[in-house]
């Protein structure tokens, strides 16, 4: 693993340094010469741009000054857009409020797939900053054609070139003549750290004056004229039988345009919203179903998990012990588990669709806006040409829940009233039942230990589902509707995301150092309840677990925890993390908690290849009530060249709070029949009294590239908690969530 060199001197950023944006922020830049804005590192075309080579299609020199930016890459509320905003005018050399960031739309937009997997700024960014550092060169080429001078001789401002004796052009003078309508330049180079004057400052995020303004920020917001109003009628149970339906209750009252019912797809149509929500609960009231009681004991997930007959048994890493290694002289084991989680999103999953033109568009909060498209087609029966995407931002998800299934929803509906447009929104308990959950894992571990306490022999065993079930995976259709269709389409089989980035196993590979390890995976294509991709993946269980086991290996071998950690380590740079946060918390070896008070620490590697990640949290342990109290977490996270410090930062600590409230509190609950959980009643989620206070410092490499963050700071959460706890009581937890029952059960 490559450190920090001896000439690459981090900067360090806190959140005290930093603190938020100020509003209205500009940026003006100097003049200086074209020539200092040369690249002397090797100039590899991101595979993004690679795959979607023309220069058009990522950007375009408006006509009134301004540049409009392409992206394959959505909003997701995490300040993305305005990150890649940031990294286009950087290479440009305009302003920052001369970017217009244009939703992803698969009638003009490069394909990047989905929006997932912390690989918006790492890949989609990489690609926007060459593909803005190609269309500056080929400007300032046509400039001093037109000027009559050398390119090197040429300077910018803001847009504007300008050569000897004030000659000058500006990008919108040339844009008449079509620059950009050519593939990139392989050999096209970026602006060295030198050079920024806007990448690794804070501005403010684009996507924030509309929400807190009452603008429309939301697809939920969208209003189209003659648009109506949908809403569906979901089974109560996944296998559950529609066997008779009244529809007359609901075709006749108020408002009513159509009732709709294909199959086990049944769904109103109305003028008004409150119009449709009375239709569907007439219509509820009305269907009858057979229920089968198909599911498992929730009870025994843990059991059901292990059990599985059908268990794909692969090993997914093993490295034999060298000759000289030292042999194990002590031995221990543990075993965790994870449950499934929901997405909870607070505002239910939302799609507006109609028919114009012979085509079908659909608006959508979807994560993968291609991958959706192609699918639309296939449940739709239209050819691809014939069904376009725009995405439109969604309150929250960080995975795939019930958006994508919202589209097609919203397409069925708007097909039966000939095309007219119709919005969908799910209601709160169609959001439980239906959206795909995260896997519930179960997770095994066992090491042997060298006489001086060092971990010599470590193995990982893993049980959980796939984490990929989204549109576009190969040989079915995944999304909801399609399956309850009288000709119903059947999902794509269950596959698994191979390493690095992984699925059910990513981050289950240590990023210790250990001599002999092996790392088995037992990937279980039964599925008792429906999931899909949730915010981490499989990596929050995984680092659970292992961040768990190894206070517990460090507790055996009687050495300070912190310091377990740095002698398994050989990356300087995983190194310099823990070090920072214990310095900033504070840590002291060997001091221990007082029976309600405890810390714990984590650490990841997020994917083995993206940020650094390590958090020190400070507990308190109700014994009465059998609660835990987060009150401080403190993170160091090294993500590369930081573009936006505010934004890293908000990011990190979006994902330290849902991490805690997903370790507190959040567990879906269902019964032989059916999700029980559908309301915040049966699922509750962390409240704003809860939430800890944060402190956060960046590790800012300027010359290294940025490394995928926003998922990151998730997975080390429920083991530093879990660890604090330990801290405080001699106790283990090593089932999540540690809620009453399991916090009670700890203490007995």
């Amino acid at each position: 693993m490559s450190g920090v060199a001896a000439n690459r001197q981090p900067t360090r950023i806190s959140r005290r340094t930093f603190g938020s944006a100020a509003a209205g922020l500009l940026f003006f830049f100097t003049l200086r010469p074209v020539n200092a804005l040369a690249q002397s590192a090797t100039n590899k075309i991101p595979a993004d741009l690679q795959t979607n080579k023309r220069l058009d299609a990522w950007l375009r020199i408006g006509p009134k000054g301004s540049v409009e930016v392409f992206t394959g890459k959505v909003e997701l509320g995490q300040g993305n857009l305005t990150a890649l905003a940031q990294m286009t005018a950087e290479e440009l050399e305009v302003d920052f409020s001369r970017i217009r960031m244009l939703p992803v739309d698969t009638v003009g937009s490069p394909n990047e797939s989905y929006t997932a997997g912390s690989a918006s700024i790492d890949t989609g960014g990489t690609a926007i900053r060459y593909a803005a550092a190609n269309a500056r060169a080929i400007l300032l080429q046509m400039a001093a054609v037109k000027l009559g001078v050398e390119a090197g001789s040429l300077r910018i401002d803001d847009g504007t070139i300008v050569g000897p004796s004030r000659k000058r052009v500006t990008y919108w003078d040339l844009a008449s003549e079509g620059p950009l309508a050519r593939d990139v330049d392989d050999n096209v180079s970026v602006k060295p750290p030198a050079a920024f004057r806007l990448i690794g400052r804070s501005v403010p995020r684009l996507d924030i004056p509309a929400k807190v303004t009452g603008g429309e920020a939301f697809l939920q917001d969208m209003r189209l004229p003659g648009m109506l109003f949908g809403r569906v009628v979901r089974p109560p149970t996944y296998n559950a039988e529609l066997t008779a339906c009244d529809e007359a209750v609901a075709s006749q009252m108020p408002g009513v345009v159509k009732v709709v019912r294909d199959g086990r797809f049944l769904g109103v149509v109305a003028q008004r919203e409150e119009q449709a929500i009375a239709a569907r609960a007439a219509l509820q009231r009305a269907a009858v179903w057979s229920t089968p009681a198909d599911l498992p004991d929730e009870a025994h997930m843990v059991e059901y998990l292990r059990g599985a007959p059908d268990a794909k048994v692969t090993t997914v890493n093993a490295r034999a012990a060298p000759p000289d290694a030292a042999p194990a002289v002590k031995s221990a084991s543990a075993a965790y588990s994870k449950p499934y989680i929901a997405h909870a999103s607070i505002g239910p999953c939302c799609a507006l669709a109609m028919t114009r033109d012979d085509t079908l568009t659909v608006w959508s909060h979807t994560q993968g806006p291609f991958p959706l498209h192609s699918t639309l087609a296939t449940a739709m029966g239209l050819p691809t040409e014939r069904v376009r995407v725009i995405h439109a931002q969604g309150s929250g998800c960080y995975g795939h829940n019930g958006a994508d299934d919202a589209a097609l929803d919203a397409a069925l509906l708007s097909r039966a009233v000939d095309g007219a447009p119709v919005k969908v929104q799910w209601m709160r308990d169609d959001e439980f039942a239906w959206e795909p959950f995260g896997s519930a894992m179960s997770l095994g571990l066992q090491a042997g230990l060298a006489a001086d306490g060092s971990i010599v022999d470590w193995q990982f065993d893993l049980w959980s589902n796939s984490y990929l079930m989204r549109p576009g995976i190969p040989g079915g259709v995944n999304l909801l509707a399609a399956w309850h269709l009288a000709k119903p389409f059947k999902p794509s089989p269950p596959i698994e995301i191979p390493l690095p980035a992984g699925g059910t196993d990513r981050n289950a590979v240590p990023y210790y150092d250990f001599p002999s390890q092996r790392i088995i995976e037992h990937f279980l294509p039964t599925m008792p309840v429906r999931v899909s991709s949730l915010r981490s993946l499989g990596a929050f269980g995984n680092v659970f677990a292992i961040e768990s086991f190894m206070d517990e290996l460090a507790e055996i071998a009687g050495v300070d925890t912190v310091d377990y950690r740095l002698r398994h380590l050989n990356d300087e740079r995983a190194k310099a993390v823990i070090q920072s946060v214990a310095k900033r918390a504070h840590w002291r070896a060997g001091e221990k908690g007082d029976g309600t008070r405890g810390r714990g620490i984590a650490f990841v590697r997020y994917e083995t290849n993206k940020a650094y990640v390590a958090l020190i949290a400070d507990i308190i342990v109700d014994r009465t009530k059998n609660t835990i109290r987060v009150e401080r977490v403190t993170a160091t996270v090294d993500a590369g060249l930081i573009i936006n410090p505010d934004g890293l930062t908000n990011q990190v600590e979006g994902a330290i709070i849902q991490g805690v409230s997903w370790t507190l509190k959040e567990a879906v609950r269902f019964d032989r029949e059916r999700i029980k959980s559908r309301d915040w009643a049966s699922y509750p989620i962390l409240t704003f009294s809860d939430v800890p206070q944060l402190d956060i410092i960046l590790i800012n490499h300027p010359d290294l590239p940025p490394l995928g963050v926003a998922e990151a700071a998730l997975p080390p959460v429920p083991a530093a908690i879990a660890n604090a706890f330990y801290d405080a009581t001699g106790k283990r937890l090593r089932d999540l969530p540690f809620d009453r029952d399991h916090v009670k059960a700890a203490l007995l």
